[in-house]
């Protein structure tokens, strides 16, 4: 089991990314919580989880233990994928998820890719068991992270294309992305501020 990657990080490309670890280049994916506090370049310490499938093995990247934790946590909830756990911890802090499951807030939930009213409510239901380890300010949710670039020549289309790829449908995140005053900012910006602004409607 591969726990833990130091090395240096070689490429981000929302939700993917390289690090190079003694010569030997590691594919990850990662939410967009842990790329907004990975550097634009340089030695990257980062806590992963391998996935073992019939047809792929596929390693998961994240900035903090806690992090990983609350993805691994999220994986044990019936009918939820890695896919839907990446989206979860993409479009919300571990601390709003946290307040969520609390509120028996369906209507936040359902606004995240891939989950449903039944989905939502399932999660909050067998999360709420769990929630000791999601309490509000427990250290959980990623702090405020600097501005960096993401390294793609285009970040509108990178950003649309990292929204797909964390499950949301083309003509969705074209939109999101084209409702944010982008002029400026990079892709991981962009993005940031486009999952903002659909959690908080």
């Amino acid at each position: 089991m591969i726990g833990r990657l130091r090395g240096e990080l070689v490429s981000k490309h929302p939700p993917f990314l390289m690090v190079d670890v003694g010569g030997v280049g590691y594919e990850l994916e990662a939410p967009m919580s842990t790329f907004y506090d990975l550097p634009l370049q340089g030695e990257v310490t980062l806590f992963t989880h391998l996935a073992v499938r019939e047809d792929a093995h596929i390693l998961y990247g994240f900035s903090s233990e806690s992090e990983r934790s609350l993805f691994r946590t999220l994986l044990k909830v019936s009918g939820v994928g890695a896919k839907m756990a990446l989206a979860i911890l993409s479009g919300m802090s571990a601390d709003e998820f946290a307040l969520c499951i609390q509120r028996d807030d369906t209507a936040a939930l359902v606004r995240l890719p891939g989950i449903g009213k039944k989905t939502a409510e399932r999660l909050i239901v067998e999360m709420r068991d769990r929630l000791d380890r999601l309490q509000p300010g427990n250290g959980l949710a990623p702090p405020p992270a600097p501005s960096v670039g993401g390294g793609a020549e285009t970040p509108l289309a990178d950003a649309i294309g990292a929204l797909i790829a964390l499950g949301y449908k083309p003509n969705d995140a074209s939109r999101m992305v084209r409702s944010v005053d982008s002029e400026g900012l990079s892709s991981e910006e962009i993005i940031r501020l486009a999952l903002r602004a659909v959690v908080s409607r």
